[in-house]
């Protein structure tokens, strides 16, 4: 099946922003910390700064490109944890039921009542701001829709005659959950998955703008934000660009998980249809 436009337009975008990533420290030679020259300080963009200079001097355009590195490392990464996650203990309740399966559904109905940015304003707090802690908060806050659909996926898989069959040669619940079960709900896990990166993204942005994520004068793009919302009048280039590049990201995200949610569940296709 292809990927319709929007999908295909997501899929740029994103593939755009993993490039400027891999690619900061030849995109961009001016160093984003150490090149502040009070020279330079507030220049509007131009052919010398594309994008202008903060109140420091520092090169925009240097710091945005090496802050995709951060906002895409915090996306995948934390993604990566909620999957595992949501997908181990959304298949084993599944699969097991029983009274696994009640403490599972306890624990994700907990989850889903908390605002997932909440509880990761909480770990932030006591772990205290950084990279480290930014991964562990929002990979341990955001697993619960990730569960709900292994889970109900396993539901519906474990009854089919190929899982039967496993059973009847002798296959274990590991081998049977790893070989038969999981390779079936790849599709909503890989769609789930990506729109999850959007709101990873966003979520770091959301945190270091509050000063709990990402610190000055380590290029972030929410950092970016929270340092330019006193000069938002005087001097817009500084939250323009780095809400530019959260925005395009988020938006590519969003756009190839639907694209991707439409060639790998035919039903949802079908009803838009």
């Amino acid at each position: 099946m292809k990927l319709g436009t929007s999908a295909i337009i997501g899929g740029l975008l994103f593939a755009l922003a993993i490039f400027v990533g891999l690619f900061a420290p030849w995109l961009a030679q001016t160093d984003p910390v150490m090149g502040a020259n009070l020279m330079n300080a507030e220049e509007p963009p131009s052919w010398i700064w594309w994008f202008g200079t903060d109140a420091q001097g520092r090169d925009i355009y240097s710091r945005v490109v090496h802050g995709a590195r951060i906002s895409l490392t915090v996306g995948i990464v934390s993604q990566l944890v909620n999957s595992v996650i949501g997908v181990t203990l959304g298949l084993t309740a599944g699969y097991w039921g029983g009274w696994w399966d009640d403490v599972v559904n306890g624990l994700t109905n907990v989850m889903l009542a908390i605002p997932s940015l909440i509880f990761a304003l909480a770990i932030m707090a006591v772990l205290g701001p950084g990279l480290t802690s930014l991964l562990i908060a929002l990979g341990l806050t955001n697993w619960s829709f990730t569960c709900r659909i292994a889970r109900a996926s396993t539901l519906s898989l474990k009854s089919q005659g190929y899982v039967q069959a496993a059973r009847v040669l002798g296959y274990g619940d590991l081998r049977i959950m790893i070989t038969q079960l999981l390779p079936n709900m790849v599709g909503p896990i890989i769609v789930i998955g990506t729109l999850g990166m959007g709101g990873a993204v966003l979520a770091e942005a959301s945190l270091s703008f509050l000063g709990l994520g990402i610190r000055p004068p380590y290029p972030s793009w929410g950092s970016m934000l929270s340092e330019a919302r006193d000069q938002i009048t005087t001097a817009p280039w500084l939250s323009v660009f780095p809400g530019l590049a959260i925005f395009l990201t988020v938006l590519g995200l969003n756009l190839l998980g639907d694209g991707l949610r439409d060639v790998l569940d035919p039903q949802s296709r079908s009803r838009r249809a």
